[in-house]
């Protein structure tokens, strides 16, 4: 039992080191805390009187994803701007929507070098949340021409040198499936020259 021991110490802690170089969260789990998100959107749009669908009795047919792919988890770098300025975008409808610019992520991805500007939504009810529009090279063909979305929860600490952003968790902006609303055009950095073929698939 003494030999025994020492062995179930070191498994035990050898689990902990992979986890915690994992981001302390499993295959398994990824996976299914990506499903969940992805449900829990699919509820949303079909019953909540917020859903695009539901002013105008669009009919729902449901949500395209691509397959849930770790690899379009990324940890970026992250580069805050010296001067966090206004920041104007134009939108789908015409009219205009206004930012803070917060900073630059970049990443290597696709054996590619990107990057991509990250904004802070002016006068937002959730100040702690950025926002990405970006477009790739999937855009007008297997996703939303208009580009997509991704919500990021902002760095915990002051000084923060990495940005957590995951492809999985892209989605598109409300005028793909109703053209009434009004959606926030990427701007002209946020446009990659690689296919992420990851997150929201084009709404058929």
């Amino acid at each position: 039992m003494k030999k025994v021991f020492p062995v179930i110490v070191l498994l035990v802690v050898a689990v902990v080191i992979f986890y915690s170089l994992q981001g302390g969260e499993s295959k398994e789990s990824y996976r299914e805390r990506i499903q969940s998100e992805r449900e829990k959107s699919a509820k949303f749009m079909k019953t909540s009187d917020e859903s695009p669908f539901t002013p105008d009795s669009i009919p729902f047919l449901g949500l395209k994803y691509y397959d849930i792919n770790q690899h379009y988890a990324i940890k970026a770098r992250l580069e805050p701007v010296s001067e966090q300025k206004l920041m104007v975008l134009p939108t789908s409808s015409g009219e205009e929507e206004k930012y803070i610019r917060y900073g630059y992520a970049y990443f290597e991805l696709n054996g590619k070098d990107n990057k991509l500007l990250v904004l802070q939504p002016f006068d937002s009810k959730e100040p702690q949340q950025l926002f990405i529009a970006f477009a790739d090279k999937t855009s007008s063909e297997e996703t939303y021409g208009g580009g997509r979305y991704l919500n990021i929860d902002m760095p915990a600490r002051s000084g923060q040198k990495t940005l957590d952003i995951d492809f999985n968790l892209a989605y598109n902006p409300y005028c793909a499936y109703n053209p009434k609303f009004s959606c926030p055009l990427p701007p002209k950095e946020n446009i990659l020259d690689i296919p992420i073929r990851a997150g929201e698939k084009n709404y058929q």
